[in-house]
């Protein structure tokens, strides 16, 4: 039976929303499909039973993830992934395992949780990059072939990594790993603003982070 299989709805997620929910659940118009009608339309993939769904409840479910993730945009992004994944694991509801909303509500705070998660640990990985490449910028990469795979590999996918870099990006990668300068640093000898190096900084080490992650993970 896979993951998505075995999601029903969360006693403990409908427990941390029920205060909220019970005070703004939208009142239906006479006439109006239930939330079960709705959701046996979108396993019938009819758009416009998840277009039904997300007007009734895009409110409570982006409350929720904000209450996770205290981000406007990325919970504005993560509320439309929450309802492709509504959409594309609708078969995999069923009324046995709870309403309908339950199940939404159970979707959409695992997304928010895993969507802190992996923040948290790009975050923590940033810090290290960035800390090791302001101290000892060569001794880094030298350390990272050491202790995890053979130096030529990790030379390679370096080079290969910050090559792909956009030029503005890479730039300013260079700047901080191979010269040790920090941000304030680069900004003063490129004529950029502190804001936009550290932006720079950000998406490039992501990129160099995810490429080292994902070669590792292949070993």
């Amino acid at each position: 039976m896979s993951q998505e299989s075995e999601i029903a709805a969360d006693p403990e997620a409908e427990a941390e929303m029920e205060p909220f929910v019970s005070t703004t659940l939208p009142k239906l118009e006479p006439g109006a499909p239930s939330d079960s009608d709705l959701m046996r339309g979108i396993q019938a993939e009819d758009p416009d039973a998840l277009s039904q769904i997300y007007d009734r409840y895009n409110g409570i479910l982006k409350a929720l993830i904000l209450r996770v993730i205290h981000n406007e945009a990325e919970a504005e992004d993560l509320l439309q992934e929450v309802f492709m994944e509504i959409w594309n694991q609708s078969k995999n509801f069923s009324p046995k395992k709870g309403q309908p909303l339950g199940w939404m509500v159970t979707l959409a705070r695992r997304r928010a949780i895993d969507a802190l998660r992996k923040k948290k640990a790009y975050l923590r990985a940033e810090e290290r990059l960035q800390a090791e490449s302001e101290q000892q910028p060569d001794a880094w990469v030298q350390n990272v072939t050491e202790t995890e795979i053979h130096s030529g590999d990790t030379r390679v996918l370096m080079a290969k990594v910050i090559s792909s870099l956009p030029e503005a990006q890479q730039k300013t990668v260079e700047l901080a790993f191979f010269y040790g300068m920090s941000q304030r640093e680069i900004a003063a000898n490129t004529n950029t603003p502190l804001g936009t190096v550290k932006t720079r900084l950000e998406l490039g080490l992501k990129k160099i982070y995810d490429a080292l992650k994902e070669l590792k993970d292949e070993l």
